[in-house]
């Protein structure tokens, strides 16, 4: 996990070019015994040394035998102490005995090993040689199934912790249900099983495509679990809603016009398919900017998505026609044309025309209630804790959450997120001695906010000492982000009366520095989009007011949505409903790529519902009336485009990974809240109240423009232009 530009990045490269076995990824190992009995009995303590020796002897874990702690009196690198290396003091000097001490084995401290006072609870804690985002599903299976032979016949209990979680692609029997609910909206609205299987063998074919290429990139592109699984979220809902949009165009001109299957097909793509193209050039510039924010595992999320989207316009604009060739005058049945869809668009519009009609009406309460419902929703949000979810946020029957909750009775809540500090000399020597060593741990260890501190080796060259340092509070507690933030400052005493300069890195360390990173480079990246999006929509709309009425209403659907992830994942509020049983921190990246992909989404309905109202307003219908006709025609599609896409992102809600479940949530709650709080509610209000002021362009602006046709209105007057001519081409003829 490459986190540019930030300092525990820095400090990690730095180690792992000095000293690379200091700098891989950490983990840890509980082992707990029955109640009222201990683990130092001579066979299970024989059975734990056992383990923590067959672990130090797999290829990719640091044994701390190889490791050297200090260096000679004449400044060379020096050899092991005498105390075996990776094994911590018996604890701070606070004032009170500790409650932990080394695991001794006939007298010698096991390694990496501590045990609790009462002997109930022991912390294997280790290093691996390369980072944990390096680490293959079998590095970590094989460290597993090492650590459970302990529990054979001995009565011991084992328990990895969170970092050792299995790993697996997040993805199960919720993401068909969904599936299934998308194949049932498409039936509804289609009217067929032949025009409904089309968008969903487009998507198919598209996320296929995307989603098998992340993973055959995957074995040259470091990308974690979730960034095959984000391209599947994204591709699927696009592909689905671009191929709908296409599909329902053709059969609305086959009967409602009358015309063939084949020119239908044209027309739609010539029309639709316009839209479908700006519609998803928006999507691609909200993901694709998330690269400006410099951080590779976001990057390579951003674009995997992103490639998925561009598929699916690709498929939507060459294989969709090709396939309505293929079908033919099948795509509407016997009976549809037989009827020319009047009872059913006289229902639907009946519904959408009475809607529409009734939120122009009483637009000024629809704004105000619109913006005051969503007000309070987005309140939660100004209370979001952005972090890294640990073992304490993982489901109470969990592995993961009873290590952490073993570790924090047992040792302290620090020992669930260590710290790796560097000490570099700066003063006239500069080289770190056995004594400086010595005196830096011993400083830390001193520190209210520290509970422990060892050394873990010093580089070749003598000016680099690593030391694995314990806070006294938990990896998400504001403490210990108080704590990195303290120890590099500059003009700390430790660093100020030891001519040192400190350096803090680790997974904790890191996972503090993307939240506060991504938290200042969010409004960089908002400006980016909707600056870049405005000027599309302008575009596309030839309107000032438009575009800015889309961003507007963008971000309040963004800061509810924010409000609701909050209140339900950080709040606890229906955790149940959801599969989960405590809060924690958000997951620090998923605001912003959230954002991204609803942004882009957002827009997707902005532009098949206004466009059909600028189609109206073209053709010479009055303002307000074009609001109407366009709602009349748009709002079926929309609204079956957000139940899709609510549907396929639900099923993610109930992965076992967090971190999906959460951008699971955010995706669907931010389709629901915009798709029919602000697209269908809160636009036509706002496009009523601004009439022809709606289609506004000053004229030096109009003439600086091109004109995109998205509506397809020259496409038309070329096609009637050419059916009139062959007209008064028969007329002559017969004449």
């Amino acid at each position: 996990m490459k986190i540019e530009g930030t300092e525990a990045q820095t400090v990690l490269d730095r180690v792992a070019d000095e000293l690379p076995a200091a700098s891989g990824g950490q983990a840890s190992v509980v082992f707990t015994a029955p109640d009222g009995e201990r683990l130092d009995t001579a066979e299970r303590l024989a059975v734990i040394s056992g383990t923590v020796s067959d672990v130090y002897d797999l290829d990719k874990v640091v044994n701390p035998l190889d490791l050297a702690t200090g260096t000679s009196e004449e400044g060379t690198p020096g050899t092991p102490e005498e105390k075996a290396p990776g094994t911590p003091p018996a604890g701070p000097d606070h004032g009170q005995a500790p409650p932990y001490q080394p695991l001794l084995v006939d007298g010698a401290p096991v390694p990496g090993v501590l045990v609790s006072s009462d002997g109930q609870v022991a912390l294997f804690q280790f290093q691996f040689t390369v980072a944990s985002t390096s680490l293959t599903p079998e590095d970590v299976s094989s460290v597993v199934e090492v650590v459970e032979r302990a529990e054979q016949g001995t009565g011991i209990t084992v328990l990895p912790s969170d970092s050792l979680k299995a790993i697996e692609i997040p993805v199960g029997v919720g993401e068909v249900i969904g599936l299934a609910v998308a194949a049932l909206v498409l039936v509804l609205t289609l009217g067929s099983l032949i025009a409904a299987g089309l968008p969903l063998i487009t998507a198919l074919v598209g996320i296929g495509i995307g989603v098998g290429g992340a993973y055959a990139l995957s074995t040259a592109v470091e990308m974690n679990s979730a960034t095959p699984v984000l391209g599947l979220m994204v591709g699927l809902a696009v592909g689905i809603d671009y191929a709908l949009f296409v599909v329902n165009r053709q059969r609305r001109l086959i009967l409602d016009q009358g015309l063939t299957a084949q020119e239908a097909a044209g027309r739609a793509v010539g029309t639709a398919g316009s839209a479908v193209f700006f519609a998803g050039l928006t999507v691609l510039i909200a993901l694709t900017a998330l690269t400006v924010i410099d951080i590779a595992m976001l990057s390579t999320m951003a674009l995997v998505a992103a490639s998925t989207v561009a598929l699916a316009v690709l498929i939507a604009l060459t294989l969709l026609p090709a396939l309505l060739g293929l079908v033919g005058e099948r795509i509407c049945s016997d009976k549809a044309r037989a009827r020319r869809y009047a009872k059913a668009d006289a229902e639907s519009h009946s519904v959408a025309d009475h809607w529409v009609k009734g939120v122009i009406r009483f637009r000024w309460p629809v704004i105000g209630g619109v913006v005051a419902i969503l007000g309070v929703m987005a309140i939660p949000a100004a209370s979001m804790n952005l972090g890294i979810p640990t073992g304490a946020t993982a489901n109470q029957d969990t592995a993961a959450r009873q290590s952490y909750e073993a570790v924090s009775q047992g040792f302290g809540e620090g020992f669930n997120g260590p710290l790796l500090v560097t000490a570099e000399p700066t003063g006239t020597a500069g080289r770190v001695t056995p004594e400086l060593t010595a005196k830096l741990a011993d400083e830390f260890q001193h520190r209210d906010d520290i509970v422990l501190a060892a050394p873990v080796g010093v580089n070749e060259a003598g000016d680099l000492a690593v030391f694995s340092v314990i806070p006294t509070s938990g990896p998400s507690d504001e403490a210990t982000s108080d704590l990195v933030k303290s120890l590099r400052e500059p003009s700390n005493a430790i660093a100020q009366s030891n001519q040192v300069r400190l350096g803090v890195t680790g997974f904790t360390a890191i996972g503090i520095d993307m939240s506060d990173k991504l938290a200042d480079v969010l409004p960089l990246y908002l400006g980016i989009i909707i600056v870049l999006s405005v000027l599309i929509l302008m575009l596309v709309f030839r309107s000032v007011v438009v575009p800015i009425k889309a961003t507007a209403g963008f971000l309040l659907s963004i800061l509810a949505t924010f409000g609701a992830t909050t209140a339900v994942f950080q709040w606890g509020w229906l955790s149940g409903l959801f599969g989960f049983d405590t809060g924690g921190p958000l997951m620090s990246f998923m605001p912003i790529i959230v954002t991204g992909i609803l942004y882009g989404l957002a827009m997707d309905y902005e532009v098949f519902l206004v466009s059909s109202m600028r189609e109206a307003h073209i053709h010479g219908q009055p303002a307000r009336h074009s609001v109407v006709h366009g709602f009349d025609q748009a709002s079926r599609v929309v609204v079956a485009a957000a139940i899709i896409m609510v549907a396929v992102f639900s099923g993610f809600i109930f992965s076992h990974d967090i971190m999906i479940k959460q951008i699971g949530f955010a995706l669907a709650a931010g389709i629901l809240i915009d798709a029919f709080v602000v697209r269908l509610t809160l636009v036509p209000a706002l496009m009523a109240l601004f009439g022809e002021r709606a289609w506004w362009l000053p004229r030096w602006l109009d003439r600086l423009l091109p004109d995109l046709d998205v509506e397809g209105d020259k496409l038309l007057t070329m096609l009637n232009q050419q059916a009139e001519a062959t007209d008064r081409h028969h007329i002559e003829v017969r004449d």
